[in-house]
């Protein structure tokens, strides 16, 4: 009988986490903000099926970057967590915190394990507060570890060098439309430090609104609405634009 292959576990785990580092940056990047009313998120996606960020609780959204069936997977679950402690406990039980926390241990148990290969993901975890000091945002990369995040943060393919454009330029008190654009100019910066054209159809955008009157505070910003912050500066567009707040949002 032949001797088996040795792989000391240091290899073995630096071999899992370039794997899945390497999937990761395969996939398109976004961005998560703060902004005077909320936290906003920004990703290029094609798709107008295949979401990358979406609700999980009534102040809580989700957003990933790499593989679609794994992301979705965890966003599920996710949810399921979220309903169900909610109606077990009470809706103010349900936090960003808990939920990253259960993210980050089956992230962790994943890469771990040596019966599966990692996942190839990225998640942001965001909770509005009711006020801008009450915001928390969570990333959790492929090996389950959380990373408490302030006023910015990227994940995706081309992470690192958005993040650093954003942490040069990113304020607090933003409005909508000011943290839109510098998402947006973040985004469309490619490896060589050149710059490119995202036009909106091939955005998706979404906010926490801590304005809104309703328990949900998730919606998406589309058509017209999102035209027109992108094109225009100033409070008076914001204005309108939250006007809007009808058959455009989820």
């Amino acid at each position: 009988m032949s001797t088996p292959f040795y792989v000391s576990p240091q290899q073995a785990m630096a071999d899992r986490a370039e794997y899945a580092r390497k999937g990761i940056a395969r996939g398109r990047s976004l961005v998560v903000l703060q902004y005077a009313d909320g936290i906003v998120f920004v990703g290029e996606n094609p798709s107008r099926a295949l979401h990358k960020f979406s609700e999980i609780y009534d102040r809580i959204g989700f957003a990933a970057a790499g593989k679609y069936n794994e992301y979705e997977n965890l966003r599920i679950g996710g949810v399921r967590y979220a309903d169900l402690r909610g109606y077990t406990y009470d809706r103010d039980d349900v936090t960003a915190r808990g939920l990253a926390n259960v993210y980050a241990q089956t992230l962790g148990t994943i890469f771990s394990s040596a019966a599966e290969k990692p996942y190839e993901v990225e998640l942001v975890v965001a909770e509005v507060g009711e006020t801008p000091e009450g915001d928390q945002i969570y990333r959790l990369p492929h090996d389950g570890s959380i990373v408490d995040e302030h006023g910015s943060v990227a994940v995706g393919g081309n992470a690192e060098q958005i993040s650093s454009f954003l942490d040069q330029r990113h304020r607090d008190g933003m409005s909508l439309a000011e943290a839109l654009k510098l998402a947006v100019q973040a985004l469309s910066r490619d490896t060589n430090g050149g710059e490119r054209e995202i036009p909106a159809e091939r955005l998706e955008v979404a906010v926490l609104d801590r304005t809104r009157p309703q328990k949900r505070k998730f919606k998406r910003i589309v058509g017209r609405q999102l035209d027109r912050l992108l094109a225009v500066d100033g409070a008076s567009t914001e204005a309108e634009s939250s006007a809007e707040d009808g058959s455009e949002e989820e």
